[in-house]
């Protein structure tokens, strides 16, 4: 039977039963001419979908409610879920349209991240749910920049002009390859200081991770302030401190780098100690392609292929070669 008009108070509701299905809702208006077309609109859509299908009804904007309310990553969905187009209209190229027409200034890496990569990933949520076909989107050619990485030396000279707060979230990033915005939202009741553990609450993958304190970063957080309403590093957003992360590299008279870097510097660090498969895991990658293919870094040293011909009586003396080089002695 058709939907029928009832009110709530001022507000117009629906409900009645179409193509067997009991449908019931607020229109959200007090006008009775607005609430009667809302369920016209609202019958017209459920018997397309018992026709057609689910995909034939779905927007965008119902698809990134959905994917909202899953719990799923959420810090680029703003701008991109008003895209009301039908979902079974939405094409790859569309898509990609949309990027540049959001993102006009960007480069391609941007694009990419805060365009595509998140309407791929709400289209992909409700095809697990069988609402409408999975999506694949050939993003944007980018060109790789090599970031350096954080060494024990840079985080040193660092640390010896920094702040106590600065001083702590660099060992934090070099320790556990932890993201900055991931350190910054680190809460004193994450820190197990007797454990010497700290979770790691929000990551870029929306998972939660424990990671393992040494013995110095034990040291250098048990001695920072609690201050109220502040997390452990104090900063709530890089940001909020770029300035005084330049003023520290200046004073230090080291290169500059990014905070991104200390993660590169745990996973070229960890490499050397450990198998890509604990480091990535330690460090929270998923991938470990992307772990080996992005954050590993290659040792700047031709001669290190001298190490094929190595055996335990040559072994030394390629060490002190390569200490010699090193420090300039002979």
């Amino acid at each position: 039977m058709p939907l029928k008009l009832h009110k709530r108070g001022k507000i117009w509701h629906y409900r009645g039963t179409v193509a067997g299905r009991r449908v019931r809702g607020s229109c959200k208006t007090t006008d009775q001419a607005i609430a009667a077309r809302t369920a016209a609109e609202i019958e017209a859509r459920e018997w397309k979908c018992s026709f057609d299908g689910p995909q034939a009804v779905l927007t965008f904007a119902q698809a990134a409610l959905m994917y909202r309310a899953a719990g799923k990553p959420t810090r680029f969905l703003d701008r991109i879920e008003d895209y009301c187009s039908l979902v079974k209209d939405i094409t790859p190229s569309a898509i990609k349209q949309m990027a540049m027409l959001l993102y006009p200034e960007a480069v391609a890496a941007t694009r990419n991240r805060q365009a595509i990569i998140p309407c791929q990933a709400i289209i992909n949520y409700a095809a697990e749910s069988e609402l409408c076909p999975y999506i694949r989107v050939k993003r944007f050619k980018t060109v790789k920049k090599i970031k350096p990485p954080f060494t024990l030396e840079w985080v040193n000279a660092f640390c010896a002009h920094a702040t106590p707060h600065l001083e702590a979230l660099v060992l934090f990033m070099f320790a556990t390859g932890a993201r900055v915005s991931e350190a910054l939202a680190v809460e004193w009741d994450h820190v197990d200081l007797q454990a010497a553990t700290a979770l790691i609450p929000r990551s870029k993958i929306g998972e939660q991770r424990l990671v393992n304190l040494p013995p110095r970063l034990v040291a250098a957080i048990a001695n920072l302030p609690r201050m109220p309403n502040r997390p452990v590093f104090f900063y709530r957003k890089r940001g909020d401190l770029h300035n005084k992360w330049d003023a520290i590299v200046k004073a230090a008279g080291i290169k500059r780098m990014t905070c991104h870097s200390g993660r590169h510097g745990f996973a070229t660090t960890a490499l050397k100690k450990l198998d890509p498969k604990t480091a990535a895991q330690l460090g929270g990658w998923k991938s470990i392609r992307l772990f080996m293919e992005t954050y590993a870094h290659a040792i700047d040293d031709i001669t290190l292929n001298n190490v094929v011909f190595d055996t335990p009586l040559t072994q030394s003396k390629h060490a002190n070669a390569r200490k010699a080089r090193k420090t300039g002695t002979s």
